[in-house]
Order: C-alpha cells, then sequence, then structure tokens
C-alpha cells in the first residue's frame, strides 16, 4: 500500500511538474493559487529593492529551472571562481540563480523536504542514501552533494554575495499541488512554505519576472543545465 502511494504521488506530481495535464492551468487560474501568487505593494518594494544589492563589474543570472544534479547552485560557484582566477575580487562580481518551476525546493527548508517528502515530488536523491532526498541538499550541502568538496553551498555563496531568488507563483502551484494530493488546505501549505524560505533568498513574483529583473540590472542570462 505504502508503494502505491508513492507511485501515485510521483505520477501526479510528475503531470503536474511537466505541465502535461489540463489541471496545472486550472489550478495556476484557479482564485485560491491566484491569493497566494498576487503581491502586495510591500512585497513588490522588497522584492524591487533586493535588485539593488547588484554589484560589480561581472554580473550574470542563472536560470534555474530545474534541479540538474545542484547546477543552478554549481554554476553560481564557477563564476566566482573564474572570475577571482583572472583577477577579480568578490566585491566586483555579482552572480544570481532564480529557483523556479521545479527547482524551487532548493530555496527551502529541510524540514518541508522531510514533511512534504520534496526529494520524491520533484525528483531529486540523496547521493549518500541513494533514495530520494529528505533535505536541502545544497543550502549547507555534505560531503557527496557535489561532485566536488570545493563546491560551496547556497548560504556560503550567499556570504561571498551571491544572490539567490525563488518564483513565488511556483510556490504557489506546487504547494497548492501538494496540499491537493494530501487532502490538504492549500493556503496553509502555501504559507507554511513561505515561512520555510532559507534566509536571505528573495521571494519574488515569479521566476521570469525575476531574470528579466536582472537582465535590465545589467546581468548576462545562463540557462543553469549541466
Amino acid at each position: 500500500m505504502k508503494n502505491n502511494d508513492a507511485n501515485s504521488r510521483r505520477k501526479f506530481m510528475g503531470s503536474v511538474l511537466l505541465g502535461a495535464t489540463s489541471g496545472t492551468l486550472a489550478m495556476i487560474t484557479n482564485p485560491l493559487v491566484a491569493d497566494n501568487s498576487a503581491f502586495d505593494e510591500r512585497r513588490m518594494s522588497d522584492a524591487e529593492e533586493w535588485f539593488k544589492k547588484i554589484k560589480g563589474s561581472h554580473r550574470i543570472v542563472y536560470d534555474g529551472s530545474t534541479p540538474h544534479d545542484g547546477f543552478p547552485i554549481i554554476w553560481n560557484w564557477a563564476f566566482y571562481l573564474s572570475n577571482n582566477e583572472t583577477g577579480s575580487s568578490d566585491s566586483d562580481i555579482t552572480a544570481m540563480t532564480v529557483l523556479r518551476h521545479n527547482a524551487i525546493p532548493f530555496a527551502l527548508k529541510s524540514s518541508i523536504w522531510k514533511k512534504y517528502k520534496l526529494g520524491e515530488v520533484f525528483g531529486v536523491n540523496d547521493n549518500s542514501t541513494k533514495a530520494a532526498s529528505l533535505r536541502n541538499p545544497y543550502y549547507e550541502p555534505q560531503e557527496g552533494d557535489f561532485p566536488m568538496p570545493v563546491i560551496q553551498g547556497i548560504k556560503d555563496m550567499q556570504a561571498r554575495g551571491a544572490m539567490f531568488c525563488v518564483c513565488n507563483l511556483a510556490l504557489s502551484v506546487y504547494s497548492g499541488a501538494v496540499a491537493q494530493q494530501m487532502g490538504l488546505d492549500a493556503t496553509e501549505v502555501y504559507k507554511e512554505w513561505v515561512a520555510a524560505v532559507q534566509p536571505g533568498i528573495q521571494i519574488v513574483p515569479s521566476g521570469v519576472w525575476a531574470l528579466g529583473r536582472a537582465q535590465e540590472n545589467g546581468c548576462g542570462y545562463i540557462f543553469a543545465s549541466n
């Protein structure tokens, strides 16, 4: 029975994440989701103000739309590394990663990964167990999470000036999908996910909005594939 429940969850979330069902579109246009994804004046002001932190001569934004084995974070680190090696200090660099679509769990605390089985939902495995991850492997990575031990996670990169943001629209849609699958209240699950966003990660109206703002502020665009 337990395996059947897991298979059912994977099939349901797989269809949602791939946009293969009309339910996805219905969910986005659902008034409940619209309420959750709406940005009031204060939230919008906070998001716009956050972009003023972009600095330096070397500016890049990574489009982290899928987990890609952590590459939305790896390439952020690599941008700093290669610019350091060619004579630029961290103070002259900004690398931003926009966590959107099904890369949004990397913005969330491990307690939410465990409670809502986000590794299973979003297809992220724990390298140490080879099973669906019950923790966020890239915020404060453990040995073996990245392919090389020198790669830094989100928290360490933030300390260097790297910027990370997460799509509110995706938080709303996917928390609603998980709530539906688990028979929970969508608004309460959304609020719990928002409260679990890691310190310093900015919630933005949508990932594509953030990608546009980053480019308006002088960031080059790279799709964060592996």
